[in-house]
């Protein structure tokens, strides 16, 4: 045990690198927690409305999210080649993705209601669905160019300075969110609005804090930040190569999740509104350890640049038990005190006869997560290996596959063809999140990912 403490790419080092990352994932589900507090607390027609929303809008941003997010693999792997002039020429192809793909989202704003339309919700809901999405989406590069900027950092093991830029990020969100939901100091009273407003403002300042830190004469002096500026079409095409396989199995998924709600949405308001406040919940337990995923990814990118895929399962291993142990510890607050975590997001104009409603269901809900969260734990954990040696091709087919025939499909047949209801759906989704866990779980037994590399024609 002491051994595998100190060795290298063992417990410590995955803790060193993966704990401020899961810090930095949790300084961003504290805001949007915190955001769906103050919007349940504002009304029951604005919780309904912030998740459909805002999973649409970041239905979208995560395809370029997980194209851009794909530097961090390429940086890990230079780094663990000691190729360090070649970090600052991936870093800009990323940047230059991240910008270009500002323009097609700004499009997109433009279709908010055709596809709000499509989820059937109610026309009170989708009013307050439409300006929340289309502000999200205004601002959507900037979460793009934030996850490029920060493979600066995760790809080269130094995540406290991630940590740092999302805590700040989350300073300034928290207390502008509530003051514009509520209308609170100086600020007038935007409800929904407020909240999108306050999200998109909190971009901005993580972005112009990376601007800041990775462009300095330092940097320039090991990483060739500033003289690598151009653009260079073979490393291009390959990260965009692995990156958008990477970015349409994200695409895939969050499709999938967002399919989910829709369909329960068309079940009705109480139950669109308990689900939502339980998968708000479930951001508690999943991006700490997605931060973990994005560690792990990040050392076995940089065991296998140095030829060494002993040291990338070594790594692997060590980031499955300690997220095993976080999402047992979650498991048991989900099941322990679920009217307590429900009724954070209690809405001020709601009866007591209708949120006993919503706990009804909520309480449910919360079972089927606490039974689904370890295997979601483990699904990420190897997940993030595979991507970490290049395996993204499979990562991509296995989410496919299984997000159409296990979860879409199912959902669809239930609602509209079987008449299921919500308790139906949520038994579908945990049968989702046990068959990805499985398929990686054997994918990374197989081996054929140690033999993997993302950089290996270059140079």
């Amino acid at each position: 045990m002491f051994s595998r403490w100190n060795d290298p790419f063992s417990y410590r080092d995955v803790l060193k690198i993966s704990l401020p990352l899961a810090a930095s994932m949790a300084s961003t589900t504290i805001m949007q927690f915190t955001d769906r507090i103050f919007l349940g607390r504002y009304s029951v027609e604005a919780i309904a409305a912030a998740l459909p929303a805002g999973i649409l809008a970041f239905l979208f941003i995560s395809f370029f999210m997980g194209v851009a997010s794909y530097v961090n693999v390429f940086i890990a792997q230079y780094t663990g080649a000691a190729r360090h002039e070649r970090v600052g020429s991936s870093l800009w192809q990323a940047v230059y993705f991240s910008l270009g793909s500002g323009v097609i989202m700004l499009g997109l704003s433009f279709l908010a209601d055709p596809m709000l339309a499509l989820g059937g919700h109610p026309p009170e809901i989708q009013a307050l669905e439409k300006p929340y999405y289309v502000i999200l989406m205004y601002g959507a590069w900037l979460p793009v160019l934030d996850t490029a900027l920060s493979g600066f950092y995760s790809g080269r093991g130094f995540t406290r300075t991630v940590m740092i830029v999302n805590f700040i990020g989350a300073l300034v969100n928290i207390p502008l969110d509530y003051a514009l939901i509520n209308g609170a100091w100086i600020f007038p009273e935007m409800g929904i609005r407020g909240a999108g407003i306050a999200t998109v403002v909190a971009w901005c300042v993580i972005v112009g804090l990376y601007v800041r830190l990775i462009f300095s004469k330092k940097n320039e002096e090991l990483y060739c930040v500033r003289s690598a500026w151009k653009p260079e079409k073979k490393l291009f095409v390959r990260f965009v190569r692995f990156g958008l396989t990477n970015g349409v199995q994200f695409f895939i998924d969050i499709f999938a999740i967002t399919f989910f709600v829709y369909m329960l949405g068309r079940l009705g308001k109480t139950v669109l509104a308990a689900s939502n406040i339980v998968l708000s919940i479930d951001g508690l337990s999943f991006f700490p350890a997605y931060g973990i995923s994005v560690g792990v990814s990040s050392l076995v990118g940089q065991a296998l640049g140095k030829d060494r895929p002993d040291m990338a399962r070594r790594a692997t291993i060590c980031a499955f038990h300690i997220t095993s142990a976080w999402m047992l510890f979650m498991g048991i607050i989900y099941v322990c005190f679920p009217d307590m975590l429900i009724g954070l997001f209690r809405p001020h104009d709601i009866s007591n006869a209708d949120f006993a409603q919503v706990l009804v269901h909520g309480r449910v809900f919360m079972l089927f997560m606490a039974c689904y969260v370890l295997m979601d734990g483990t699904a990420l954990t190897f997940a993030g290996a595979l991507k970490g040696a290049g395996d993204v091709f499979f990562v991509f087919k296995a989410i496919a596959a299984s997000s159409m025939l296990v979860m879409v499909l199912p959902c669809y047949a239930g609602v509209e063809w079987l008449g299921l209801g919500a308790t139906a759906l949520w038994a579908i989704f945990t049968v989702y999140v046990f068959v990805l866990g499985g398929v990686f779980i054997m994918r990374y037994r197989g081996g054929k990912w140690e033999s993997m590399r993302v950089i290996e024609q270059e140079g």
